[in-house]
């Protein structure tokens, strides 16, 4: 998908919700994207996924895309209600849940809210899963980051950035602070709106001394047999040992690593998760 993909607005509860529905049968895959991004963040999975006939939404959470924006509570109880406000609106008892770094904590924080309401769950690169995190989120949850990121981030800034990236591409060295998604989430933080829904985002889940919400008390309440754990091996924003980890204390639950992949193993290799998914699902 693009970032242009044509959403359907849904108005739940004082919120508008964003998302694509892509057709198919059977239990509906969930995708719920990371921080900072959208739908689109899943790039051509949803239609993959629609393709062997598995009907696909990609929600754009509460303050990102195309959703509303502004002040409002963004913490994980309130962003899993507003995915099970959603399912209730489109008449869906039980999704595949698919969670995405900060989409895996909401993901988990549904589980738990609404056990009933999820077939089977996968964590992809997810947050909640340990403490440690890139030290640019716990930079940005500082107070008064707004003031720096909005003199930081402007249309110069990010060309410059975007020029860095390109040049370090080509020598064999690509940071993942400077590819061309991280730089696209960046830019919509120069939208006031978007900047102040973003931090609170982040500011529920980050602190300046790392994630400051674990699910690792909680994981004994998830049926492991259930959960499919999916890590890049050279994440920069989550280490792997968290997906490690979390797949030790899940019995049952199954880990699959991409070598090579960063933060983003969907796009890294997007038939193998495709794949991965729909072998998960089927079963389920």
């Amino acid at each position: 998908m693009s970032r242009t993909a044509t959403r359907t607005h849904r108005h739940l509860h004082g919120r508008d919700v964003a998302y694509v529905d892509l057709p198919g049968e059977g239990t509906p895959v969930l995708l719920v994207h990371g921080i900072g991004s959208s739908a689109d963040t899943w790039g051509d999975v949803p239609h993959r996924l629609s393709a062997q006939g598995i009907r696909t939404v990609a929600l754009d959470l509460p303050g990102h895309g195309e959703s509303s924006k502004g002040r409002g509570d963004y913490s994980l109880g309130s962003l899993a209600s507003t995915i099970r406000d959603l399912l209730d609106e489109l008449a869906m008892d039980r999704v595949h849940l698919v969670g995405h770094s900060l989409g895996g904590g909401v993901s988990m924080q549904f589980a738990y809210q609404f056990p009933d309401r999820m077939a089977s769950l996968v964590l992809e690169s997810s947050g909640g899963l340990g403490e440690e995190t890139f030290t640019g989120l716990r930079a940005a949850s500082l107070p008064g980051s707004e003031l720096v990121i909005k003199w930081a981030i402007n249309r110069k800034t990010l060309r410059g950035a975007a020029w860095l990236g390109e040049r370090l591409a080509r020598v064999g060295m690509a940071p993942h602070a400077l590819s061309p998604r991280a730089l696209e989430t960046v830019s919509w933080l120069s939208e006031d709106d978007r900047r102040a829904a973003v931090l609170a985002t982040l500011r529920s889940v980050v602190s300046p001394s790392g994630q400051r919400v674990s699910a690792l008390d909680k994981l004994h309440l998830l049926d492991g047999t259930r959960v499919l754990i999916v890590w890049g091996d050279k994440d920069p924003m989550i280490p792997l040992a968290h997906g490690r980890n979390a797949h030790a204390a899940l019995e049952g639950s199954r880990f699959v690593v991409f070598p090579g992949a960063s933060h983003e193993p969907h796009l890294h290799d997007p038939d193998r998760f495709t794949d991965l998914l729909v072998e998960h699902v089927s079963v389920r």
